[in-house]
């Protein structure tokens, strides 16, 4: 539809161009020799002015709607996250009192510091200090007052004596800095390298999608572990997973090794299990009775068993996992040929990666240990650590290597480094996923990283005198020392917590000692997008994920640490809280895989899941009663908060742009977590 024609405009414009010329010709006819032009502006109507004052008021009417919406919309968020504190102060005041930890003693002590400084370098500011530092000189011949006395000598005793060890410890940091920046590069190449040329593992055979027609001794008899303990969520579902794997049923056993010590998820399990079994399934249960080194005891037991030597092959699954039917087929076919393999490691895929943010930046760094680290390591050295779940092993190589072993709480780091150190090779899929969950509060979260970088260290202090005295080569023995232990499981937390939450802080209370901005700012943040290569959908976190990892630090710090000095939260080990999450087309696989053949509608069928229906809901009843979930406050989180809000306020007061940006974004971070407000939120 066409625009109706503006006539006052084309009546103004017309009368323009009339006036425009008369002048034209005047001037041309009184002064030949020159030509005159007389610009005038136009004349505005006084209804076309109006309009446009009212237009003008329209615009600022919007604008300050705009303004008033955003002003309250921050107003409620800053409302509620403080009724939120509030809530989570009290509930913290009325639970039962926790030992407090010597780290976090030694922060509370660094707070109190921090805050004193602060006083006293406001006091110096408004006195203008800052601009004209009093010497100790001149504050002992005149006669000052006591407070200037004392700055005088502050002011000599830090440079003297405190800036200098400081800025020592800040350039060892700096170096290790750099060095964990330059292997994180040269692992990000080497994946490129990968993904130009193309490489990948290749299969000496393939198995047919049609079982049925073929041989069932071309199939190697394979053992499928679930270990699991009071997995009232995620039960089901595996069970189910694993044992529709198209393969052979005479061929494959499924084992359950249940270690809950909950009577109701017992029963639950065995009425599971019986179900599988009357469809056709080699599956048992195995429950142990005396619990002893968890995961490692629970699979150690398992493996004793006489039947196990009838198989050649053993996959293990969490009990959160959902491997696709073909998992077997896609992974078995690796070892024939190549009996010097010992793993077949397979890629984790996240049915709730989108879930909140904590499992967005979870997502962050697992993408960038399987894309990245796995795949460059198993390619060029065919050794990495195992996942301690999706994953295939040869029985030999266990057997050859010694086993499961109880003595850590990384029981799958430990079976990869023995295993590596008797001669064996791994071998890592990409493409090849399976399926499982991400913790969703921050409290399961922080709880499994302890246990992931306490575990390491443990295993440190026991094999160093192994890989010394192993016939491995020297590069094999430097790899695992300095790279594998060293340099990413203790280097790595320590210079993040010390740098950032340690050094950066005190920097700015002792000016003297100096950290770069592009330590705090340039090279982090390089190395962020670098760790986000993988998942490039979640480029819009990419800020949100440098100052989470810094905060992660003080957890995995903590954790090494207790690994390293033996302390007795090194050997907690806390089942990771699941949720029971699944895909739509993992239960769209299962729906598909339960075919009529299998299901057979027999009485006993019935009544075992007629039972198995009616313990269900006694337990959920149990359930409701029982303790309630609740998000908690974490102390030494919001100690760290306030050292660096401190410092940020000290920044502020030098002028200091990038350090204080980074200190105030860091500490409201810490706050945040402090305040469990990242991760799932429990009303």
């Amino acid at each position: 539809m066409s625009r109706p024609p503006n006539h006052e405009f084309q009546e103004w414009w017309n009368k323009q161009r009339a006036n425009d010329n008369d002048d034209l010709l005047s001037s041309s006819s009184e002064n030949p020799s020159f030509l005159t032009v007389e610009i005038r502006s136009p004349t505005v109507d006084k209804k076309e002015r109006t309009r446009s004052a009212r237009q003008l008021s329209w615009i600022y009417l919007l604008k300050f709607q705009q303004i008033a919406n955003s002003i309250a919309f921050l107003t409620n968020g800053f409302i509620s996250i403080v009724r939120t504190a509030n809530r989570r102060i009290v509930t913290s005041n009325s639970a039962p009192h926790r030992s407090d930890s010597k780290l976090y003693r030694v922060i509370k002590v660094f707070l109190t510091v921090s805050v004193i400084l602060l006083v006293f370098e406001l006091v110096a500011y408004f006195r203008g200090w800052h601009f004209s530092p009093p010497t100790v000189e001149s504050a002992s011949a005149e006669v000052v007052d006591l407070v200037e006395y004392v700055y005088a000598n502050w002011l000599d005793i830090r440079a003297n004596y405190l800036a200098p060890p400081l800025q020592s410890l800040t350039n060892m940091c700096i170096v290790l800095f750099l060095i964990q920046s330059v292997d994180r590069v040269v692992l990000v190449l080497g994946c490129f390298w990968i993904k130009f040329r193309r490489l990948k593992p290749l299969a000496e055979i393939e198995y047919s999608a049609d079982v049925e027609n073929l041989n069932a001794e071309d199939y190697p008899m394979v053992l499928l572990q679930i270990p699991m303990c009071n997995e009232r969520e995620v039960y089901q579902q595996s069970i189910a997973a694993v044992c529709v794997q198209d393969w052979p049923k005479e061929r494959m056993l499924v084992q359950i090794l249940d270690d809950s010590d909950d009577l109701g998820v017992q029963g639950l399990i065995k009425a599971e299990v019986q179900k599988w079994q009357h469809k056709g399934v080699h599956i048992v249960y195995r429950h142990r009775l005396i619990r002893t080194g968890y995961k490692a005891g629970n699979l150690k037991s398992a493996m004793s068993c006489d039947y196990v030597k009838d198989y050649e092959f053993v996959a293990i699954f969490d009990a959160d996992f959902q491997p696709a039917p073909d998992f077997l087929k896609k992974t078995v076919p690796y070892f024939k040929g190549h009996d010097d393999i010992a793993l077949v490691q397979t890629r984790w895929s996240f049915v709730n990666k989108d879930e909140n943010l904590l499992t967005r930046l979870q997502n962050i760094n697992l993408a960038f240990h399987f894309e990245v680290e796995q795949q460059v390591n198993g390619w060029f050295i065919n050794f990495f650590g195992f996942n301690g779940t999706a994953g295939v092993w040869r029985i030999k190589a266990l057997e050859e290597c010694g086993g499961w072993l109880e003595r850590t709480t990384v029981e799958d780091m430990d079976i990869a480094v023995r295993a590596h150190l008797c001669g064996w090779k791994f071998i890592y899929l990409n493409d090849v996923k399976c399926l499982c969950e991400l913790p969703e509060s921050y409290e399961a979260y922080k709880k499994q990283q302890h246990r992931w970088h306490s575990g390491p260290m443990q295993l440190f202090r026991l094999c160093l005198s192994d890989i010394l005295r192993s016939k491995v080569s020297w590069f094999k023995k430097a790899n695992l020392i300095f790279l594998f232990f060293l340099l990413r499981k203790l280097i790595l937390p320590f210079y993040s917590f010390t740098l950032f939450c340690i050094i950066l802080p005190l920097t700015m209370f002792l000016p003297e000692a100096q950290l770069p901005a592009w330590v705090v700012c340039y090279v982090p943040g390089l190395m962020s997008i670098l760790n986000i290569l993988p998942a490039p959908q979640s480029f819009p976190f990419i800020v949100p994920y440098l100052l989470f990892e810094n905060t992660m630090s003080v957890t995995k710090f903590n954790a090494m640490i207790s690994g390293l000095f033996q302390l007795g939260s090194s050997y907690e080990w806390i089942v990771t809280k699941k949720l029971g999450r699944s895909s739509e087309a993992d239960l769209v696989s299962m729906v598909e895989n339960e075919s009529e053949p299998l299901v057979e509608k027999s009485t006993v069928s019935r009544s075992s899941s007629e039972s198995g229906l009616a313990e269900l809901t006694k337990l959920e009843m149990t359930k409701k009663m029982g303790k309630r979930k609740r998000n908690r406050l974490y102390r030494k989180e919001l100690a760290l908060a306030l050292i660096l809000l401190t410092a940020s306020v000290r920044s502020l007061l030098s002028a200091q742009g990038i350090h204080f940006y980074f200190l105030l974004f860091q500490g409201f971070t810490f706050l945040v977590v402090g305040l469990d407000l990242i991760g799932e939120q429990v009303s």
